[in-house]
């Protein structure tokens, strides 16, 4: 999609100009992976013969991201609006989606067999079924092909409630989708709104209980039992610029949460939980263990709050120093 912002921290139209920059889920977390030299493939479906496509599949070569799996059809390009929020008032997003090609595309549009030549994971999150029922039965197709294939299968769950329009709940879309994968990422909201399992008690009060997030992602693998692993955010929001940040995992064997970080005058948080899943990704596959990896993936969502924009600008330098306990701000000579 393309990213309509106004500058600094301005309401829509405050001054009559926006930014202009791209993102959307799964390219971010591409961009995340490509950041921290993993070789990243995009695949989806956007129109033909646009300027503005062709600079956004320019923007994703630019950070390493393979374009090969992008396939050109009818419909229009999306966009969004973001409002950055500041002190008390908080961040707004207003979608403009209806009719873009990916929510126009369905079951046969991609060629799964030709996208996953080579690649060993395939990740998808759940802003793509909630767009139309035909992105929604695209989505499932895409997953069943990944594990028919071999591929190590993500998802973050994502719960948008603004998108959700063409008269399916997410539960009932999103439930079965989450039957084919092998590592979940989500928020406690999303657990509820998208597989209709709530936390015991009422997680967004007072001080974060771990028990509770415990409980609740065992729940998870319960009833999903081709899940290996599921990962939870946990973020305290204070106000739109002072955010609390640590993530959990359990594995079916251990829960265990990584350092919180207290994360003052963000910038932009908007992409930092793509942030958290392509870091937790790069992890699993390059860090000896699960703690390893949840902690790369925290680090590198909390520094992604420092940057303007969706995408990932950060190496895996620079994340790993943060964990060794850089984040003093000073100036680096």
């Amino acid at each position: 999609m393309i990213r309509l912002a106004p500058p600094g921290f301005e309401r829509f139209l405050q001054s009559p100009m926006f930014l202009a920059t791209f993102g959307g889920g799964e390219a971010n977390v591409a961009v995340a992976l490509a950041g921290f030299g993993n070789p990243a493939r995009y695949v989806t479906v956007l129109p033909p013969a646009n300027p503005i496509v062709d600079a956004f599949i320019g923007e994703l070569r630019r950070f390493g991201v393979d374009p090969s799996g992008i396939v050109r059809n009818k419909g229009r390009f999306g966009i969004y609006f973001v409002e950055p929020g500041a002190n008390q008032r908080a961040s707004k997003v207003v979608y403009d989606r209806e009719g873009s090609a990916i929510s126009l595309a369905k079951p046969g549009d991609i060629d799964w067999a030709k996208s996953f030549e080579g690649a060993g994971w395939f990740h998808i999150t759940g802003i793509t079924p909630a767009l139309s029922q035909s992105a929604a039965d695209l989505a499932l197709e895409s997953v069943k092909k990944a594990r028919e294939a071999g591929l190590k299968v993500s998802c973050d769950l994502n719960y948008r409630k603004n998108l959700w329009k063409y008269g399916k709940k997410p539960s009932e879309v999103m439930s079965e989708l989450f039957k084919y994968v092998h590592v979940g990422i989500a928020n406690e909201e999303d657990c509820q709104m998208a597989l209709g399992i709530a936390a015991e008690s009422d997680v967004h009060s007072g001080k974060l209980d771990h028990e509770q997030y415990k409980k609740l992602s065992s729940t998870v693998l319960e009833k999903y039992p081709n899940l290996e692993k599921i990962a939870i955010t946990l973020r305290e929001s204070f106000s739109a610029s002072h955010n609390g940040w640590a993530a959990c995992l359990n594995n079916g064997k251990e829960f265990i949460v990584s350092k919180r970080y207290d994360i003052t005058h963000i910038v932009d948080r908007v992409g930092g939980g793509d942030c958290f899943a392509g870091g937790l990704i790069w992890g699993l596959l390059n860090r000896p263990t699960d703690q390893d990896a949840l902690e790369f993936g925290v680090a590198a969502s909390c520094l992604k709050h420092s940057i303007p924009g969706d995408f990932n600008r950060f190496t895996v330098e620079e994340v790993d120093g943060l964990i060794k306990g850089g984040g003093s701000g000073r100036v680096q000579r």
